[in-house]
């Protein structure tokens, strides 16, 4: 059984509520974040960001109009970032949830480079950096539980649920919206599909999210850029062993410059 959320975007109100209750129910630190000309803050994810709110604002028919656009994983069917892990530490779970083991990830980045949406994010400051990003709250769909953004959602924006039922939502809402929803769900075929779906007021390509997605299974094209990559392990190792020593190093020197401070 293969669970999802679907992202009604022209019911988004761009609170952040979903921001903050999954930095508080994965204990995720805050950032020192700064408010750009489009409103959007943080304005990127990163490790210890896994959803934002992009917002976005464009002409349509003459007036200004504002998206809001939650970001996060998308939890593909098959996800390119579990096909090219080298060391098996990505997983895409029975209910829908793609993982990242962090005892057996590495830090190779190579997740990074092959998910279309952009989503995994590399831990720079951590002496021993590994991968993180959304998990769909896997623990709490274990138990039964919503997502903590959806449970989370003041205006009903975010449906949690099984794939094949928000879908059929989805469709029903386009169908029954005389005109007021774009006629494509998006994550029905992006990337061969995803459990994370979207259906939008204006036009996909006025948000914030990837309209260049092929709408076929991405692991086959991943496998043919894998070959061009160096995929020893061993050069994997010297590569952390380097960004250790980088690591420490640092942690030394800012050490050294609080304690010549307080003198």
């Amino acid at each position: 059984m293969t669970y999802g959320m679907l992202i009604d975007l022209s019911k988004c109100m761009g609170c952040r509520g979903c921001q903050v209750a999954c930095k508080q129910w994965n204990d995720l630190p805050g950032e020192d974040t700064s408010l750009g000309a489009d409103y959007t803050n943080p304005q990127k994810r990163s490790a210890y960001t896994w959803t934002t709110i992009d917002f976005v604002t464009a002409e349509v028919n003459g007036r200004t109009v504002a998206t809001f656009t939650k970001s996060g994983c998308m939890h593909c069917l098959e996800p390119a970032c579990e096909s090219v892990c080298i060391a098996g530490a990505i997983k895409r779970h029975e209910n829908g949830a793609v993982t990242i083991d962090h005892d057996k990830c590495i830090g190779c980045r190579y997740c990074q480079l092959g998910c279309p949406f952009g989503v995994p994010k590399y831990e720079y400051d951590k002496p021993v950096p590994r991968m993180q990003k959304c998990t769909l709250c896997y623990e709490r769909i274990s138990e039964g539980l919503e997502p903590a953004c959806a449970a989370t959602c003041p205006s009903g924006a975010i449906l949690f649920g099984e794939r094949e039922d928000l879908l059929r939502v989805a469709k029903e809402r386009i169908a029954k919206g005389n005109g007021r929803y774009i006629d494509h769900v998006y994550g029905e075929h992006e990337a061969g599909g995803t459990a994370v779906m979207y259906i939008s007021s204006v036009p996909l390509d006025l948000t914030a999210l990837n309209t260049d997605v092929t709408t076929e299974s991405v692991p086959g094209f991943t496998w043919k850029a894998m070959r061009q990559l160096p995929t020893l392990v061993g050069s994997v190792a010297v590569l952390s062993l380097g960004l250790m020593a980088y690591s420490r190093r640092r942690s030394m020197l800012e050490a050294a410059q609080k304690g010549g401070g307080a003198e």
